[in-house]
């Protein structure tokens, strides 16, 4: 069997396939009307248009692209494949990703990568409220801001913003660490400013140059959690 790599990437139009016949493809079961992808075959989604729940439950190692905005839950449950959104996302966007990486080209509405395992998710433009609600280990960029209540109990995984954060940041936050360029509106319960030491530098260094960027890791401010909401006590009463 000849086993070069496929570089030609096959199309296919949501304007005359159904949504579930591209997951279908897309998630490596049989599409109707279809041929099924090689291993590693490259696919362009054209006329995307605002459809929900586009190219989600992937679990194979491919490039997907998406041709235009997508609506709610675009690349969900994504596991192994690199996503492209060529255009804005809706709510949810890279929701519950396991592995591989995400890439807005415009903007996220909110709850992006909401419960996010793993992998990467980067939104070139602005994100939304909620941004990296309840991350157990996703690494999220966002070249823009973000909206309020963002990272809120969020567990593991990093999120670093290049642009400003709105109220309530890292509200009820675990161990996920963020990292921010510009202002913060203020913090949520038990989020607190700490220390850039040198590993902190270094860590934002690879992530922001595995998301495209070259700032300067000394520019940020690092937050993360005061760990006294951990487990209840008297004298922190009010901090609930």
């Amino acid at each position: 069997m000849d086993t070069m790599t496929v570089t030609q990437a096959r199309e296919v139009d949501l304007a005359d396939t159904t949504l579930r016949v591209v997951n279908d493809l897309l998630q490596g079961r049989p599409a109707q009307g279809l041929k099924p992808l090689e291993e590693g075959e490259p696919v362009v989604v054209r006329n995307a248009r605002g459809a929900h729940a586009v190219a989600v439950g992937m679990d194979h190692t491919r490039q997907v692209t998406i041709e235009g905005s997508v609506g709610y839950y675009a690349a969900a449950m994504n596991k192994q494949a690199e996503v492209t959104i060529q255009g804005s996302a809706g709510v949810g966007v890279a929701e519950n990703i396991i592995s591989g990486v995400v890439r807005v080209v415009g903007n996220a509405s909110q709850s992006a990568a909401a419960t996010g395992n793993g992998g990467l998710l980067v939104i070139e433009g602005d994100a939304g409220a909620r941004c990296g609600i309840s991350m157990k280990g996703v690494d999220i960029v966002v070249g823009g801001s973000i909206g309020h209540m963002s990272a809120f109990m969020a567990q593991a995984g990093r999120l670093v913003v290049r642009g400003d954060a709105g109220d309530a940041l890292g509200d009820s936050i675990y161990e996920t660490r963020i990292y921010v360029r510009g202002s913060v509106a203020s913090l949520g319960a038990d989020c607190t400013a700490k220390e850039m030491r040198p590993e902190h530098i270094e860590e934002l260094r690879q992530l922001l140059e595995r998301a495209g960027y070259d700032d300067d890791p000394s520019e940020y401010t690092r937050y993360g959690s005061a760990r006294k909401l951990y487990n209840f006590h008297i004298d922190n009463h009010s901090a609930y």
